[in-house]
């Protein structure tokens, strides 16, 4: 039987979070978590002779959210844009798992087309040590860049 080494599991810190705005490049060392799920739409479908309701894949839609440290104006800037001119910004982030200690190397997936949802425009919470925000996205497609290798076993 085969075991997963606990060395090959990877920590949830090891790793960087890139968005391409435009023609900028941006670090996103203020990323607490982001999490990015690409999702099916099924319809139901009834056919003569089954009384069972079967499904069929119609679709997906690309969803996330991301919390961060409120330390940076850019995505309070972008929808400012779109409350006062209605341009809407479309961009990529790049999601790199990296941890050295794991023999299962690096993944590389970037998330295409992201689109915020909503943003805090401004912030004071006396309880906090540290403010964060949480984002909700939409993207519209994804790339897998590098794959994992597969873990060894023991």
């Amino acid at each position: 039987m085969s075991i997963l080494n606990a060395g090959d599991t990877l920590s949830g810190h090891s790793g960087t979070a890139f968005a391409t705005i435009g023609q900028q490049s941006i670090e996103m060392f203020y990323v607490k978590n982001l999490k990015a799920t690409a999702k099916k739409n099924k319809a139901d479908i009834k056919t003569l002779g089954s009384r069972i309701t079967q499904k069929k894949a119609t679709g997906w839609e690309g969803t996330g959210t991301m919390t961060i440290y409120y330390v940076t104006t850019k995505f309070r800037e972008m929808m400012k844009q779109y409350i006062d001119n209605g341009i809407d910004t479309y961009f990529d982030i790049q999601v790199t798992n990296d941890d050295p200690a794991s023999t299962i190397g690096k993944q590389i997936v970037t998330l295409i087309g992201v689109n915020l949802d909503e943003v805090v425009m401004a912030s004071l919470d006396v309880e906090s040590d540290a403010l964060e925000e949480e984002i909700p996205f939409t993207f519209h497609n994804v790339d897998i860049g590098k794959s994992f290798n597969e873990p060894t076993s023991r």
